[in-house]
């Protein structure tokens, strides 16, 4: 029998990124490509297929070795047909992104969510490595989640579960969000929402702060800097990550007692603050957590970094699309 190789895409966007994966996991090559967003994105499935084309002529792969592609992409997703009903950084409204990048590459294609993709990843060679129960939550500029159990993605009833960054963590007086919603967890625990909450921080208080300097300095301030300032013990910063992990905790309490997982896995930028971030984090969960649920599931931070969406979409790969192709 030929050996299978899966192809996993991670589209992001501003860039494309494309792995070439065997069914252990390993990494045969991986690359990336800018995302061309004009004309509503319309060229964007073109481009990957001749990326993809190109690879496997440069590695003299036939298609034949090829069972399919894995995509992760942004945006409301109908997993079962891959139609995008909207991916607003991308241009694409009512797009069916499964059908063309199947039209264009000759390949059998299953598309789900960026975030779900990583969540996979980490699952099968990252952080979440032997569990079957996770849950995955990406810091960053938003607040990303995916949820497994048993080994699956949960989808809901129409593709919204596991929207970890727009649970209401304050009810009264809460930020807005991008949502539409005030008071999301994403308004709060994300490097943007980290940010605010330290804007913030200064405004209210005159006291001395490293944190201060920095901004009197640079005349911002980053997620970054709030936990860096926290390592070095500085009270203000101490104070607003404190906060922000407050609420994450709070959250992932909740989450943990309806899905009882074994991994909490936590990426994205805000995961880069290490035991600053964790150590706090994992007693807010235990406070606001059950006994039983807690002593079951072990907290840390994801390790697959970028590659984790291409891996995810190679799990996929392996897993949901049927070996067309034998010897």
């Amino acid at each position: 029998m030929v050996e299978m190789i899966n192809i996993g895409v991670d589209l992001g966007g501003t860039t494309i990124k494309m792995a070439l994966i065997d069914d252990n996991g390993k990494m045969i090559d991986k690359w990336a490509i800018p995302t061309n967003t004009i004309d509503n994105g319309s060229h964007i499935t073109g481009d990957i297929s001749t990326s993809i084309v190109k690879k496997l002529a440069q590695l003299n792969y036939d298609r034949q070795q090829v069972r399919g592609i894995g995509m992760g992409a942004p945006g409301f997703i109908n997993m079962d047909t891959g139609f995008i009903y909207k991916a607003v950084n991308i241009g694409w409204e009512n797009y069916p992104l499964k059908d063309e990048l199947e039209k264009s590459t000759g390949l059998p294609v299953i598309i789900d969510n960026d975030a779900n993709m990583a969540a996979l990843g980490e699952m099968w060679q990252g952080a979440g490595r032997g569990a079957k129960d996770i849950i995955c939550v990406t810091l960053g500029t938003g607040v990303g989640g995916g949820i497994i159990c048993g080994g699956e993605i949960l989808h809901g009833a129409s593709g919204m579960a596991g929207e970890i960054g727009h649970i209401t963590v304050v009810p009264k007086f809460g930020a807005p969000c991008n949502c539409g919603k005030k008071g999301c967890l994403e308004t709060v625990a994300s490097a943007t929402g980290i940010r605010r909450l330290a804007l913030e921080a200064l405004d209210y208080n005159d006291s001395d702060s490293i944190l201060r300097d920095i901004f009197e300095e640079k005349g911002d301030i980053s997620a970054e800097d709030v936990f860096n300032c926290t390592a070095k013990d500085d009270p203000l910063s101490a104070a607003v990550a404190d906060k922000a992990i407050r609420y994450l905790g709070y959250a992932l309490g909740a989450i943990s007692i309806v899905i009882n997982p074994e991994k909490i896995v936590i990426g994205g930028g805000v995961s880069h603050a290490g035991d600053t971030l964790l150590v706090p984090l994992r007693n807010y969960f235990n406070k606001y957590s059950l006994p039983r649920v807690t002593e079951a599931c072990s907290i840390d931070i994801a390790k697959l970094g970028n590659d984790a969406g291409v891996i995810g979409g190679a799990w996929l790969s392996k897993t949901k699309i049927k070996q067309m192709h034998t010897a």
